[in-house]
């Protein structure tokens, strides 16, 4: 379960390949790539447990670094293409690279970030060079392709999105390994999404974050061929599915969106009938989307809840969320433990904090404080979201508890205005939260990305309101529409809701009314 073993078998089988350039890489180049770059490491003086750090976008390179650190027990982090020099300065600082690796494509920001991270000592960049760093591609070349004698299996150690703070470094509890060790990520992927040799996974979102970088990495062990693309359309997408008879992919709700909003004309004229499992998660749902994935696509949709701690999984396929619909799905990873501000069980149907019991170990780096408030006194570790589990044992989402909203004593969870609003046929995009009312506290507003900004306006912002009317209790619905010309989301699909809520309490100290 390596590259390594697929390149010996399979030496001119493509590893990965880049959509928009064409570029492959097989599993006898990967193997070679990362066998030098494991041999560069070491004559850094880098040892097993020491930390680097990749600012890249999807970049050819990218795996080749991953796998070099994998196989010489680094632990690798990688950094959204998207954070400012300050927040790129603030998590190499926090896990302590020794090295960094950007590209030519960052190179503005790698100008700012040259007199920052003190501790990285070894700088490199990709696809040429600027003052500061040393050309990564002439480095590796000098060193010996052959592997290092004191192979040991290196991990990630990613940052969660920081939606509701400064970002966490998430550390896996576990002993050391060899490079080709089995993990629960790979037993699921073959045993649930049928995962093997002749996978063609189709990767849409940026690599730099867990879903993305973990599953591919999966699909490298198991000897499938990933395809990679730069950066996601919903046509391109379409495209590729027909070109390379993609099998496998995992993509985010608002990607099922973008789908569902091409012409019919455009939406219908490629061929996805190779596709035999399509994996979503990272938010839940609205439900009338899913409901037109799958009659489109048939039942090959599945979804799992999880973070990036892997502290514990759920996971349904098309026909359990039929049965359920609305779920995220059923503990394959811990158990499902819904709890009360106080720590106190709650029964089934009723909403609380979700917590998982059982489940895989983790720590947040360099953050005690941070650790010890994702657990209960029980032990039983959190994520931070909201929700319940019905008398099958089925998880549905309502929110993040950070977002929910206290409306003249009433909790509102906006998750539903929010579902609801997205699949208005004018709305491309939208967030509901809470803003400051003198007489309750909160009230509950909506942002909206409007399909054609044109339409932005009193006569747009009361048809949605009458829409949301027709379909939620009052008490759920907005008071109020606002519209933006785009919503700011991570390219993994979340929402950075945090934004655009402090503009509505700026100037308040409290932000607890």
């Amino acid at each position: 379960m390596h590259p390594y073993i697929h390149a010996r078998s399979h030496p001119d089988k493509p590893a990965y390949i880049m959509a928009g350039s064409g570029e492959t890489v097989t599993y006898r180049q990967l193997d070679q790539q990362s066998n030098r770059i494991a041999q560069l490491f070491r004559s850094l003086g880098l040892k097993a447990g020491d930390h680097i750090a990749l600012y890249l976008e999807n970049n050819a390179r990218f795996f080749e670094i991953c796998w070099g650190a994998q196989r010489s027990g680094l632990v690798y982090t990688a950094l959204s293409s998207r954070l400012t020099a300050e927040e790129v300065d603030y998590i190499v600082t926090d896990c302590g690279a020794k090295l960094f690796v950007t590209s030519k494509y960052l190179a503005e920001r790698a100008a700012e970030l040259a007199p920052l991270m003190k501790g990285a000592s070894h700088r490199f960049m990709i696809d040429g060079t600027t003052p500061g760093y040393q050309s990564w591609e002439a480095t590796v070349a000098r060193c010996p392709a052959t592997p290092i004698t004191d192979q040991i299996a290196g991990h990630d150690m990613l940052y969660s999105s920081g939606t509701t703070g400064r970002p966490k470094g998430v550390v896996p509890v576990q002993e050391p390994q060899p490079i080709d060790y089995d993990n629960p990520l790979l037993a699921m992927t073959r045993q649930r999404y049928g995962m093997g040799e002749d996978t063609i996974y189709l990767s849409p979102a940026p690599l730099y974050h867990a879903a993305p970088l973990r599953f591919n990495m999966s699909v490298m062990r198991l000897g499938g061929t990933s395809v990679i693309m730069e950066h996601f359309d919903a046509e391109d997408f379409l495209k590729l599915v027909e070109k390379h008879r993609v099998t496998h992919s995992q993509l985010v709700p608002t990607m099922f969106v973008r789908f569902l909003k091409l012409p019919d004309e455009v939406r219908l004229k490629y061929d996805v009938s190779s596709l035999k499992c399509a994996i979503h998660a990272a938010a839940p749902c609205p439900i009338p989307t899913k409901e037109k994935m799958i009659a489109w696509w048939g039942p090959i949709v599945w979804e799992y809840y999880g973070g990036t701690e892997g502290n514990g999984l759920t996971v349904c396929n098309s026909a359990e969320w039929m049965a359920h619909k609305g779920t995220v799905g059923r503990a394959v990873v811990g158990s499902l433990k819904i709890c009360d501000d106080d720590g106190n069980e709650l029964p089934q149907g009723e909403a609380g904090t979700v917590y998982f019991a059982g489940g895989r170990e983790f720590a947040y780096h360099n953050d005690p404080k941070k650790t010890a408030e994702s657990r209960n006194a029980q032990g039983w570790t959190t994520l931070g979201d909201v929700g319940y589990v019905d008398a099958d044992g089925f998880l549905y989402l309502t929110d993040r508890k950070a977002f929910m909203i206290i409306s003249g004593g009433v909790n509102i969870y906006p998750q539903e205005a929010e579902n609801l609003l997205i699949t208005h046929p004018k709305v491309m995009d939208c967030a509901v939260f809470g803003v400051p009312n003198p007489d309750f506290g909160e009230e509950v507003k909506a942002v909206v990305q409007p399909r054609n900004m044109a339409d932005a306006g009193p006569a747009l912002a009361e048809e949605l309101l009458g829409f949301c009317r027709q379909h939620l209790s009052a008490i759920k619905c907005p008071r109020s529409v606002d519209f933006e010309a785009e919503l700011p989301r991570h390219p993994t699909g979340k929402l950075y809701k945090r934004l655009l809520r402090d503009r509505y309490w700026q100037g308040r100290e409290s932000r607890i009314v």
